[in-house]
């Protein structure tokens, strides 16, 4: 049965227990609503609420756990002549995915009966052709071993979503006949609707924190993982990127160093570019704007944040980088060569980062009370004193904030880094040269079928553990110096 069908079934058999429990409340008060606990709403919610959450449960925790078994099992069957020199388990398991998927596609297309797949013949040479013909494309040769594993990978799964479709439904209908048969005059069933809401919003209020938790685990244990196969003092304090990967990672130059730079480079740039603009355009915008200029220039500074950061690339690539080429080029003062620089990226992310500065700021400059306004003007301050003397300093720890946020998602920017820095990992104070960062690096490591046990990608996740490390710093800096000024104004 296919996962859809079987929601709406869980749900439509939620819904039919709701009725059934209002109506059983009902009927044991005599009718009369007055005669129960809780409203009748209430017990049917209870019954419907004991028909939905647990089987959501079950299936969440099955959906998760029934790849790991179906793979380890599949994995089991593989001899080890499978994993030729130069290929790993997973793209092998790959392939069987992909054969898995071409069965069943020709089942659907009428190419192959059910029968047809079951009987197959593992030393079948036509399987490729069959596949191929339904539009199935595969990295490696159909052996009988591959086939033999896709046609158990077939079979574990559907064996699986059989079993998960008859244990949600009998759940389903369990919870249902226990709710129902609690559904009498004195049930408090409100009580129990309440906690359980309670404990969904916890659950739910839960999630981000229960996702930062795995990120962190994912990037350690990966991290570690590639320092068993490179010195960490190498990673750390190297100056040189240039990974070869030879001899499982150790001929490789992979200091971290350079990109370092490159990255704090090009955001510095950015916010030298965007936290001026953006602070005193929110200053005019809160302080002396008039209603009609403000309704018309925020919501034009806040199109900016919607541009997708591709465009802002291919503006990088095709407008700022040739016009900077013109003005500082060697045709003129011979300091540019090329378009690609980390002026090039840093001038452009900067203007994707004003409306980041420019609204968050004017927010809260808003919010600082007008009684303090009012007090200042009232000791005879100017209106560009009362703004430097009483609403800045006040408003300080929401602007730190505000810089925070854009200072992180300069940071984390990778599309216009990619087009408008280069690739070139150096160490260098020459604005015009071209340079590159941590996340683009992390994105040329992860691109291709590399295997994620190999040092090529296991390296991304330590650059990307470095990353998480020194922006967790940098919050926590930031975080003392909030609350160093909260504490005097508020």
């Amino acid at each position: 049965m296919p996962f859809t069908w079987l929601v709406l079934i869980i749900l439509a058999l939620a819904a039919t227990g709701y009725v059934l429990g209002r109506r059983r409340a009902l009927a044991s008060a005599g009718g009369d609503a007055r005669n129960l606990h809780s409203l009748p709403s209430y017990y049917g919610s209870n019954v419907a609420m004991w028909a939905v959450v647990p089987a959501a449960g079950v299936l969440l925790i099955w959906l998760l756990a029934q790849p790991y078994f179906v793979n380890a099992r599949v994995l089991a069957m593989l001899p080890d002549s499978v994993v030729s020199e130069g290929s790993s388990l997973g793209l092998v398991m790959s392939d069987v995915r992909r054969v898995a998927d071409g069965l069943d596609t020709a089942i659907e297309q009428g190419a192959m009966s059910l029968d047809q797949v079951r009987a197959l013949d593992t030393g079948d040479t036509d399987v490729r052709a069959i596949l191929g013909d339904v539009g199935v494309a595969l990295g490696s040769d159909v052996g009988p071993d591959v086939l033999r594993a896709a046609q158990s990978y077939r079979a574990l799964n559907t064996t699986g979503a059989n079993l998960m479709t008859a244990v949600a439904l009998l759940i389903t209908l369990g919870g249902i006949a226990f709710a129902y048969s609690r559904s009498t005059a004195d049930f408090r069933a409100r009580n129990t609707v309440e906690r359980g809401i309670l404990a969904l919003l916890m659950l739910a209020a839960s999630v981000a924190i229960l996702t930062t938790i795995g990120i962190v685990f994912a990037l350690l244990f990966n991290t570690i993982e590639f320092f068993k196969l490179y010195p960490a003092a190498d990673f750390f304090f190297g100056t040189n990127w240039a990974p070869s990967f030879s001899g499982r990672g150790g001929a490789s130059d992979l200091g971290v160093l350079p990109l370092l730079w490159g990255t704090f480079y090009i955001s510095i740039i950015a916010l030298l570019v965007a936290v001026p603009i953006g602070l005193f355009s929110a200053i005019y915008l809160s302080e002396y704007a008039g209603p009609k200029v403000r309704g018309v220039a925020k919501p034009l500074i806040e199109i900016l944040a919607g541009i997708p950061t591709i465009v802002y690339g291919l503006f990088a690539l095709l407008t700022v980088g040739p016009l900077l080429v013109s003005v500082f080029g060697k045709d003129t003062v011979g300091w540019m060569s090329g378009g690609t620089a980390v002026m090039t990226a840093g001038l452009v992310m900067g203007i994707m980062l004003i409306p980041f500065v420019s609204s968050l700021s004017d927010d809260i400059i808003n919010a600082v009370p007008q009684a303090m306004r009012d007090g200042s003007y009232g000791l005879g301050a100017t209106q560009s004193e009362t703004i430097r003397q009483v609403i800045l300093p006040a408003a300080l720890p929401g602007i730190v904030g505000a810089i925070l946020l854009a200072a992180s998602r300069a940071i984390g920017e990778t599309m216009i880094v990619v087009l408008g820095a280069g690739a070139a990992a150096r160490l260098s104070l020459n604005p015009f040269e071209a340079m590159t960062t941590i996340t683009a690096k992390i994105v040329s490591q992860l691109t291709g079928d590399a295997d994620f046990a190999s040092p090529e990608a296991l390296v991304a996740f330590a650059l990307g553990m470095t990353l998480f490390v020194l922006t967790l710093g940098l919050n926590v800096f930031a975080l003392y110096i909030v609350r160093k000024y909260r504490e005097q104004y508020d």
